[in-house]
């Protein structure tokens, strides 16, 4: 599904290079579920926004689905995007102008879903995350936990074949924390493939394999 090669990132700083990602190749099957670990600054949140084509690398290749990203035009890349991923940001990212209920709908409409239906999708994460009663709310008005779990909701409105996530029970009680890793476990058995940054060992050990990341480098896996 995914294949990673020789990808490097850097930022320059005067006439040197400093890198986030170091000759990273990866591959990644379908119904995989990998957890990416390493300590702050180590290219985590970057190595998940190449994948999830939110930010490019400045070398190598990169194949979703045996297709060439970096050689696409934007357009293309964005609907790959929205067609086959579900991302789950550690800083929520809800529009604070819409309620819950519209937030949750976003992607959907993107994808010429017909208003029924929408309804229908969005009726079923409501009450699949128990939040009915918070549907006409705006995004301020809920905790941080709430947020978390709209965002995530929001992220699997769309049916992915491809879930990211980074640190997504970061700003969750340890309940909710563990409802929401039983969710992506259940997904994953469902089939869809899961990508998660986390600092949380528990969390990791959801996964089927590990990936260690150290200044840049894939250290183990």
């Amino acid at each position: 599904m995914i294949k990673l090669e020789n990808i490097f990132k850097w930022y320059s700083l005067g006439n040197s290079k400093s890198f986030v990602l170091k000759d990273i190749n990866l591959e990644i099957e379908e119904g995989d579920f990998v957890s990416i670990m390493g300590p702050s600054g180590s290219g985590k949140s970057t190595l998940l926004n190449v994948i999830g084509m939110l930010d490019e690398p400045d070398e190598g290749k990169y194949f979703f689905m045996d297709e060439d990203v970096l050689a696409m035009k934007t357009k293309k890349r964005n609907q790959l995007f929205q067609s086959h991923i579900g991302y789950v940001f550690q800083s929520y990212h809800l529009i604070d102008e819409l309620t819950v209920y519209e937030n949750i709908e976003t992607p959907l409409i993107y994808k010429n879903i017909s208003s029924s239906e929408r309804k229908a999708i969005v009726s079923d994460m409501l009450d699949r995350f128990n939040i009915v009663g918070k549907k006409d709310l705006f995004p301020a008005q809920l905790s941080g936990g709430q947020q978390q779990i709209v965002g995530i909701a929001r992220a699997l409105a769309g049916s992915p074949q491809l879930l990211l996530a980074d640190e997504p029970t970061g700003n969750l009680n340890s309940k909710q924390g563990e409802e929401v890793m039983d969710l992506f476990k259940q997904l994953n058995n469902e089939g869809v493939t899961i990508i998660q940054v986390t600092h949380s060992e528990k969390n990791a050990e959801y996964g089927k394999r590990i990936i260690d990341l150290l200044d840049g480098q894939i250290v183990k896996h």
